[in-house]
């Protein structure tokens, strides 16, 4: 299949070996392109229109917008390997709530995600590897449950969020397509 006749109903293709150096790349700016001649501005400022900012895993077989029925400019959307609240997302959050106007805050996990597969380990890998410590830690967790309510706690916590009353975390199962809602407590 030529990379003009991909399609968003495509199901993922099987690795097949290493793929040429710039390739996907390629493939994105090819696919951009074709966005773009048939784009029209949608006249929306940046400032989300249900005033949510969604923070969830980076990973690949999360379509948030599709699962959450969004639609362009509902959201933010912060992504992240976990979906973990560290200072970043704090960051985007403050950003998010304080300059342009969302005032909750819905946190996703999933099932089978890959940082319960890690350790912190893998900062002494990386450190070993180029002689270097990240500075960032690796937030990988055992529980995902027990991940979603120390998110929550810490948006609800954090002196530069002034919006903190309406923050709900969650679980998507990978396999069914569900969201299971997690108690706080």
């Amino acid at each position: 299949m030529s990379t003009s006749a991909a399609s968003s109903d495509r199901t993922p293709a099987e690795p097949t070996g290493d793929i040429a150096v710039g390739a996907v790349t390629d493939r994105l700016v090819e696919a951009n392109q074709k966005y773009a001649a048939a784009f029209t501005d949608p006249g929306m400022d940046a400032r989300p229109v249900l005033q949510v900012a969604v923070v969830a895993c980076m990973d690949a077989r999360l379509d948030l917008h599709r699962a959450l029925g969004l639609e362009l400019g509902d959201c933010h959307t912060i992504r992240n390997a976990g979906g973990v609240v560290t200072d970043d997302v704090i960051r985007s959050l403050a950003i998010s709530q304080r300059a342009l106007g969302t005032r909750r805050v819905v946190l996703i996990h999933h099932t089978n995600c890959g940082m319960e597969t890690l350790t912190e380990g893998f900062r002494h890998d990386l450190e070993m590897e180029v002689g270097q410590r990240p500075s960032w830690a690796v937030e990988s967790f055992a529980d995902v449950e027990q991940d979603v309510r120390q998110s929550m706690a810490r948006v609800r916590t954090s002196p530069f969020l002034p919006h903190t009353d309406d923050v709900r975390g969650f679980v998507f199962d990978v396999t069914s397509g569900l969201l299971r809602e997690i108690d706080p407590a």
